[in-house]
């Protein structure tokens, strides 16, 4: 079985997802799918998923004591053949309904901790709350609620990298914490020194991301720049249409960004076709807003063979970004375009 978190409310498509990768749908509730994946599963292709514990295990008691000392048993039990000598992770979470179960959470987790220190005290020192950054399998205890006396307990998680970011006070739009968590899942983040293209910038936020990291950033959008993108030293605005906008001839920018609020075959033909296709960038992170689009034909579009981005951007992710609304975010590296054949 695996368990598979994701942002509430899009847990129909998450098990929509699971469904047509073979897997048969168990349970869900508020912020996760509980499924029997078929024999060769992936987790690591989901694109709606959070987090996937892997095999998870049932743990029910009624009291906040009786589930943290049934929780200690559980993991103690699972590290019995384990030499534990590095930091590792225990991660606790839930949906937060119904209403006061975060609370149940929190109330549950001090006390599994305080036994975990009185029993096992140098591996209870080695314990952090957090995921690591990043996407990929990874080790520890994951504990997830579904329910104030019931929880499934896992050793082993698929990280998909979605991850809450802290916001910036000179950001002039939410979207900035969507880039931000972009360069996470990617590994990357522009650096001083890089080029930008920015496709329909305004009012900035993702331009403003990678500026404060001192990359040169090209603006490209008929509306204003707000907030810290205005005037920014690191910014050049140009005011046009960013789908008529090309880069100047044999020049090639080390990022693509385009968060803009069209169709999404439009900005797959129209934008990262040609510049995929055509080498303008080396790396890129383009979202597609899905409106009345069918998200999970447009995945299969997306990583379908004859696709721009199977074609020239092998190995790019999918993600449905915590900071993400109705929208997916799409990552990669470019293939350098083949040299031209010599007479």
């Amino acid at each position: 079985m695996i368990l598979s978190t994701c942002q509430s409310g899009y847990e129909a498509v998450l098990a929509r997802e699971l469904a047509g990768r073979g897997a048969r749908i168990a349970a869900q509730g508020r912020g996760w799918v509980l499924a029997d994946p078929a024999a060769g599963f992936a987790p690591a292709t989901l694109v709606f998923a959070h987090l996937s514990l892997e095999a998870p295990r049932a743990v029910a008691e009624a009291s906040v004591n009786g589930l943290a000392h049934a929780l200690f048993e559980a993991f103690a039990a699972g590290i019995r053949d384990e030499q534990i000598t590095e930091p590792w992770c225990c991660w606790f979470a839930a949906a937060g309904e119904p209403e006061g179960l975060g609370q149940r959470v929190a109330s549950v987790e001090k006390a599994f901790h305080e036994i975990l220190r009185k029993k096992l005290g140098r591996i209870g020192r080695l314990a952090s709350p957090h995921l690591p950054r990043g996407v990929g399998p990874t080790r520890g205890f994951f504990v997830w609620f579904t329910d104030f006396g019931q929880a499934s307990v896992a050793r082993a998680a698929e990280r998909h990298g979605s991850r809450r970011m802290a916001d910036d006070p000179l950001a002039p739009s939410r979207s900035y914490l969507k880039v931000e968590e972009a360069y996470g899942i990617l590994g990357l983040e522009p650096q001083a020194g890089e080029s930008v293209c920015d496709l329909g910038a305004a009012p900035g936020g993702w331009s403003y991301s990678a500026a404060r990291r001192g990359a040169r950033v090209e603006a490209v959008d008929n509306g204003p720049l707000k907030g810290g993108a205005l005037n920014h030293p690191q910014i050049q605005h140009r005011r046009q249409d960013a789908f008529a906008f090309a880069p100047a001839a044999g020049k090639r920018f080390d990022w693509l960004f385009c968060d803009m609020v069209e169709e999404p075959h439009r900005v797959l033909r129209s934008i990262v076709e040609p510049w995929l296709s055509r080498g303008w960038c080396q790396r890129f992170v383009v979202n597609f807003k899905l409106g009345r689009v069918d998200p999970i034909a447009l995945i299969d579009e997306l990583r379908a063979a004859g696709s721009p981005l199977q074609l020239h951007a092998p190995g790019f992710r999918l993600t449905h970004l915590y900071h993400d609304r109705d929208e997916i975010t799409a990552m990669g590296s470019v293939r350098a375009p083949a040299a031209a054949p010599r007479n």
